[in-house]
């Protein structure tokens, strides 16, 4: 799906709108409404990231499209800004400094891949989101994560460390998968 200026536009409102809702007590508020765009009633997949300044604030989101991409994109946020682990509830001080953006994920397609080597000669730098699956564990990084690590080894290197694995880690079902994203803020 791509999106055009105005369907962003929609986007980005109305993550804004799920985070004002919530705040300041952070109660996920119920979305009513129905999207300008008939498009964004497809199902699709988002991450929502917020930053303050350049710091990561907060980024949740889902990787398979299993509900229209607005209310994906209003769950997220809102997970965003009050449930992401790593960070305390956004308060209301802080979200008059925050921003977003909003990364739509296409489909992920799976890469057959025998072992590291053979993904770091196929992965685009800056291009590729990747996944990383072994039984019920998994780990992503968008393409935005090159940013910070353009080196495509350490890029799966740390992918393998979110996930809780060693570094060397890649046994034999080890299962990947490829996707880009549209991003905007």
């Amino acid at each position: 799906m791509s999106l055009d200026l105005a369907q962003r536009s929609e986007l980005l409102a109305l993550a804004r709108a799920s985070i004002q809702a919530a705040l300041p007590g952070g109660e996920l508020a119920a979305y009513r409404g129905e999207p300008a765009s008939p498009e964004l009633n497809r199902p699709g997949a988002s991450f929502v990231t917020l930053r303050i300044g350049e710091e990561l604030r907060g980024c949740c989101g889902s990787i398979e499209a299993t509900r229209p991409l607005h209310a994906d994109v209003w769950n997220n946020a809102w997970a965003s800004a009050f449930a992401d682990p790593r960070f305390p509830a956004l308060t209301p001080a802080e979200w008059i400094d925050t921003g977003i953006e909003i990364s739509v994920l296409s489909e992920p397609v799976r890469c057959a891949v025998r072992d590291q080597l053979e993904l770091l000669e196929v992965l685009r730098p800056g291009i590729d989101g990747v996944i990383l699956q072994v039984g019920a564990r998994r780990s992503t990084f968008l393409p935005a994560v090159w940013e910070q690590l353009p080196d495509a080894s350490q890029f799966i290197r740390h992918l393998k460390l979110k996930a809780g694995w060693p570094v060397d880690f890649w046994p034999a079902d080890m299962q990947v998968w490829l996707y880009t994203t549209q991003s905007f803020s």
